[in-house]
Order: C-alpha cells, then sequence, then structure tokens
C-alpha cells in the first residue's frame, strides 16, 4: 500500500516538475514513510517494493532509479497490485494474459473429470473458476480495443462449450443465451454502469462518486429530474484525440 502511494506522489509530481526532480521527490516520500512504519515498530520491504512511472500523453519517459535506505528500487514496465497487473501504458496485455493463463488451466482440470459431472454441476464449476475470475476487476478494460479482450472471450467460448459438452467450433452464441451469459465486452460495459449508479445513490466509495457530476441544464427543463449525469469534455488543449478511457467520462455516456 506505501510502495503504491509512493508511485501516485512521483506521478502527481511529474506534472509539475521536471523529470530531475521527479525522482528526489519520491525517495523523499518513500524516506517519510519508512520513517512512519518504524516509529509505529514496522518495516517497510523494500525488496518487495516497485516503481512504475505513468507518464501522460506526449510526456517524456522517466528512466530513473530511486535509492532509499541504501537500497535501489528501479522503474519496471509492469507491477502487480490486488491481483491486477498494471503496465506503463495501462493497455493490460499482461493482465490479460495471466487471466488468460489462470482460466485456461482450471478449464483444463474441469475437463479431466467432466465424464464423470453432471452439466448442472460443471455450470457451478465453471462459474466459480472460471466466470469470476474474468469479471474481476474488469471495469479496467472499458475502453479497450476489441482485439485486446478477444483473448478473454476465447476463454468464455471454451467454458460455454465445456458446460454444454461440445466439440470445439460449436457456435457459442445460443449456448451464452440459454446460460443468461453476457459476453465479455458486454460485461464489461455492464460494470461501469453499475459502479457508475452506485456512485450516484452515494452507495459507492468516495473517491468514484467524486468523479461524477450531476447534470443541471443551463435552463429549466424536464431533463433536469431525469438523473444523467453531466459529460466532460474529451477536447484539451494539444489533443488531437477526443477518445478517453476516463471512469468520468465512460460511465455518462
Amino acid at each position: 500500500m506505501y510502495a503504491r502511494s509512493a508511485r501516485l506522489v512521483g506521478l502527481r509530481a511529474g506534472n509539475k516538475y521536471n523529470k530531475t526532480q521527479v525522482p528526489a521527490r519520491i525517495s523523499a516520500c518513500l524516506a517519510d514513510i519508512s520513517a512512519w512504519m518504524s516509529t509505529h515498530h514496522l518495516k517497510l520491504n523494500l525488496g518487495k517494493t516497485e516503481l512504475l512511472f505513468l507518464p501522460a500523453k506526449g510526456s517524456p519517459m522517466i528512466d530513473a532509479s530511486i535509492t532509499v535506505e541504501g537500497s535501489i528500487v528501479s522503474p519496471s514496465q509492469s507491477a502487480r497490485s490486488l491481483g491486477v497487473t498494471l503496465d506503463d501504458q495501462l493497455c493490460f496485455s499482461g493482465h490479460i494474459a495471466a487471466i488468460t493463463r489462470t482460466c485456461r488451466f482450471s478449464l483444463h482440470n474441469i475437463r479431466r473429470i467432466r465424464p464423470f459431472l453432471t452439466q448442472e454441476v460443471t455450470q457451478l464449476l465453471v462459474q466459480a473458476l472460471v466466470i469470476l475470475c474474468l469479471d474481476y476487476c474488469n471495469s479496467l478494460l472499458a475502453g479497450l480495443p476489441a482485439c485486446a479482450i478477444k483473448p478473454l472471450q476465447l476463454v468464455q467460448n471454451a467454458a460455454v462449450r465445456l458446460v454444454f459438452n461440445q466439440p470445439k467450433f460449436t457456435h457459442v452464441t445460443p449456448l451464452l443465451s440459454s446460460l443468461h451469459w453476457l459476453p465479455i465486452a458486454a460485461r464489461i460495459r455492464f460494470k461501469s454502469p453499475v459502479l457508475d449508479f452506485q456512485a450516484a445513490r452515494g452507495t459507492a466509495p468516495p473517491y468514484l462518486q467524486t468523479l461524477i457530476i450531476p447534470y443541471t441544464p443551463a435552463r429549466p427543463l424536464r431533463s433536469a429530474s431525469s438523473g444523467k449525469l453531466t459529460i466532460p469534455s474529451l477536447r484539451v488543449p494539444g489533443s488531437h484525440s477526443s477518445r478517453s478511457r476516463l471512469f468520468s467520462v465512460l460511465t455518462p455516456r
């Protein structure tokens, strides 16, 4: 948790300070965290501390090591946090590959005992070991191109065929419909509005609630009571693209 906080401080500092000052500020932040932990009889494990720079579009890459208490923390291209593999480009290719490996291993084990299972039991196993893994933190994948999440869809296709004990090239659309399973892209799109709804009703974490703004028309209109949200402008000075994967932009849309 403390290493993650240090990464965020370094990222914000990069917007205000040049790339030579950022390493010094992150080192100072880690030193303060280490001192606080020592005061509370804790120890900062620098061996497990990871440094990940997330540069803004058009910003130069920062390739600098951080020195804390005589230990050097070098920047990495990816870091794992709470089961999610983050990369410096936020394309989540490593995370998708890890999910795919885990799910295919589970499907392989279920397939070995499939002759001894009923369809209902197989469905329960697949939902518990595969579908839940596909759904974990899938809102982070919102806005990714279809080619990026295709490996996850292939896993779901293999899972639904296993439930019905069908051959490899069986058409999966009617099988998914019979199980009431949404395709991967739809599952990802569904998760974002759910979080948005919870944030609008005040049941989501505060940091999500601050990202949405209720829609207020310039003059009295019937749409004022429709529960809509304000869509932030995607155009910023110096930007050549209007696409964004921000939670505050995707969910109102």
